[in-house]
């Protein structure tokens, strides 16, 4: 009997390191360094950014919409956006509306004043918005982050979303936008 009691005490401590082990890889996910543990996964990533925009700052309207960030869906089901949040390292804030990222789509936000459709959003700003060394972050409507991207002199290094990028942008947009934002520099 004392031989049959420590192979089912065996199975079950067995049992507990399995689970135990299997535990483990799911509550480190995501976690890539000391600030990602604010990050939360989702299909609605940012793409790429124009954050300098080409020619001569003139504040001009051509100008400040040549300024911009995309924000991509990378997943197969649609995406509303509403109440979430793009923001500089400064504080400055831009408030999504009820915007809907088909699967697989993107939006791009661009600084200055347009008309919105499923492919543009415009902030409606008469300044530029993003520095040549900043940050961009997307917030969803809980205020969790979802990405951000660094660029210029204490950017992260090569890769992923820095510089100018140009190529096409596909999105689904519906309804309208609301921009609030601060101040601006370039």
């Amino acid at each position: 009997m004392f031989r049959h009691a420590s192979r089912i005490a065996a199975a079950v401590l067995g049992s507990a390191a399995l689970v135990a082990t299997a535990a483990l890889p799911a509550t480190a996910a995501g976690h890539h360094g000391p600030a990602s543990h604010h990050q939360v996964r989702s299909a609605v990533v940012l793409g790429p950014i124009q954050y300098d925009s080409p020619g001569r700052d003139d504040h001009s309207n051509r100008s400040l919409n040549a300024e911009w960030v995309t924000v991509k869906n990378t997943g197969r089901w649609p995406v509303t956006i509403k109440g979430w949040t793009l923001s500089n390292k400064s504080g400055h804030t831009y408030h999504f509306g009820n915007v809907r990222l088909a699967g697989h789509s993107q939006v791009r936000v661009h600084t200055g004043i347009g008309r919105d459709n499923r492919f543009d959003l415009f902030q409606d700003r008469r300044n530029y918005f993003w520095d040549n060394s900043d940050t961009a972050t997307l917030r969803n409507d809980h205020r969790r982050v979802v990405d951000s991207e660094s660029w210029g002199r204490h950017g992260h290094g090569g890769g992923g979303h820095h510089g100018h990028w140009g190529g096409g942008h596909h999105g689904h947009w519906g309804g309208g936008h609301h921009g609030h934002w601060g101040g601006g520099h370039h």
